[in-house]
């Protein structure tokens, strides 16, 4: 729900930037444009690059375990969050042991 909030009020930043900017006004058009492109690409980047799932530990050294864990939602499995402390870098790594859940079953 916030995620498609927050991408509606981007593309309407990005729209009225534009106009602002056809309309001759470049100080208010510019910079109402550029943060609603920061929030679309904000937005869309963190759906597809962040948080994807691994099936094991990440190789290198520096990686610790924490005591973070959760059920991802799409998936159904336990999760178990790795972190790098040196980069602050976050690895989520899919429980061997738990099976991925069945699809829902959808009625209708």
């Amino acid at each position: 729900m916030l995620r498609n909030v927050v991408l509606t009020i981007g593309g309407a930043m990005i729209i009225f930037g534009v106009m602002g900017m056809v309309a001759g006004s470049f100080t208010v058009g510019i910079p109402v444009a550029v943060w609603g492109a920061i929030f679309v690409f904000g937005i869309l980047y963190e759906r597809y690059a962040y948080k994807t799932l691994v099936d094991k530990v990440p190789d290198g050294k520096g990686w610790a375990r924490t005591t973070e864990r959760f059920v991802d939602d799409k998936s159904g499995r336990t999760v178990t969050v790795y972190v790098k402390p040196l980069t602050g870098e976050r690895a989520y790594v899919a429980d061997p042991a738990t099976p991925a859940a069945a699809p829902p079953v959808v009625e209708g």
